[in-house]
This record gives C-alpha cells, sequence and structure tokens, in this order.
C-alpha cells in the first residue's frame, strides 16, 4: 500500500492552489482544464485540490472547510528547515497563524496556519 494523494474538497481550486505556491512554495505538478482538479508537487505524494461543486454528481456529503469555523479534523504538514520563517512566510501570503512556532519535548519544532480556505497545515522541523 502506498499513499498517493491527499485531496481537500475546496470552493475556488484556482484560488487555493495559487494560494499555496505563494504561502508555500509548491509547484503545479497538474492543473484540469475544467478548473475543478488539481495537484502540486509535494515529494512522492501530490497535494490534490476538488471543487466543492464535483460532490454533487456524487451525492457525497460534508461539512466544508471555512475559515470562520473550527478547522477540520485532519491536517496537512509540510516538513521545513526554518519553521519560523515558513510561518512567518505563509502569514505574509495571507494564511492564518493558528499557532505560532513551538519547541516540542521530543526535540521538533511546531507551527499551524490555516490556509485560504481555513484548512488546518502544519509547518514543522524534522523529528530529532
Amino acid at each position: 500500500m502506498q499513499l498517493g494523494h491527499v485531496i481537500i474538497y475546496v470552493a475556488d481550486v484556482e484560488k487555493t492552489v495559487a494560494f499555496y505556491e505563494r504561502a508555500f512554495g509548491l509547484k503545479r505538478r497538474f492543473v484540469h482544464e475544467s478548473g475543478a482538479y488539481a495537484e502540486l508537487e509535494t515529494g512522492a505524494t501530490a497535494l490534490g485540490f476538488v471543487s466543492e461543486s464535483e460532490l454533487s454528481a456524487t451525492g457525497h456529503h460534508f461539512r466544508p472547510n471555512k475559515q470562520d469555523d473550527s478547522p477540520a479534523g485532519a491536517e496537512i504538514v509540510f516538513v521545513v528547515e526554518d519553521v519560523s520563517g515558513a510561518f512567518e512566510h505563509a502569514v505574509a501570503a495571507g494564511a492564518l497563524p493558528y499557532a505560532k512556532p513551538e519547541e516540542k519535548p521530543w526535540g521538533q519544532t511546531v507551527s499551524y496556519v490555516r490556509d485560504n480556505n481555513g484548512f488546518l497545515v502544519e509547518l514543522c522541523s524534522k523529528i530529532s
């Protein structure tokens, strides 16, 4: 078994892709001409975004990610060399600060921001 993709459903795929490019420096891997699906390069596993409107065809239901709601019970994690710098860069690019960088007892520095949809993003160092 291998994790192939992580997909987040969003209101506006293009706006979200542009945000992740600005805030986290990710590069586009694939954008479908419909604008309903896109992937960003993150290494072996792609980060994908699908338009919330695509779910209506499947009959699936969920609580959309919104900045004014509590974060969903999930997060994506980016491992970075400079957690404080990545946190400040993301906030300057429009991410909402959620938890400032903090050194954990196990030697890892961890911080959290919320993306333009309110989804939780962890920015952390490698675990020592």
